[in-house]
């Protein structure tokens, strides 16, 4: 049997699904600053992450090379927290968002094992959540 446009061969149906899966999801990487009590902070790379199946959650994924276990550290959690968190103080739980001047944003993870405070610059975040509000746009 051949292929056809009502019969795609196997491999042509699972490139179309992962092309469409990729279109809408949305990843940057961006360059943060580790605030503590040192005075030099130290700058990490993450990975902001996006996917329109889950519309209403973003992912901050953290090096490999920071954790203890020498796996990535991703965190989940509303993406309104974070859109939220770039105009005033927000959140109550694990992840805490608030602008700091202008031009950054801090995010703050709680865990059992401690506390991690990371500073943003907010163009990347904005350019982030825009393009995630144009993944969900294309879904819909």
């Amino acid at each position: 049997m051949s292929a056809t446009a009502e019969n795609p061969p196997v491999g042509a149906a699972a490139t179309a699904v992962a092309t469409a899966v990729a279109a809408t999801a949305v990843e940057d990487r961006v360059t943060v600053r580790v605030i503590s009590d040192d005075p030099l902070f130290r700058k990490i790379p993450v990975a902001l992450r996006f996917a329109a199946a889950e519309p209403l959650a973003v992912r901050i994924v953290f090096p490999a090379g920071l954790s203890p276990e020498g796996t990535d550290n991703e965190w989940v959690f509303p993406r309104a927290l974070l859109e939220a968190g770039l105009q005033a103080p927000t959140g109550t739980g694990d992840v805490r968002v608030w602008p700091c001047g202008r031009v950054q944003a801090v995010v703050e993870f709680h865990s059992p094992e401690g506390v991690a405070v990371i500073q943003f610059d907010i163009a990347a975040l904005r350019r982030f959540l825009r393009r995630t509000n144009a993944a969900v746009t294309r879904q819909a």
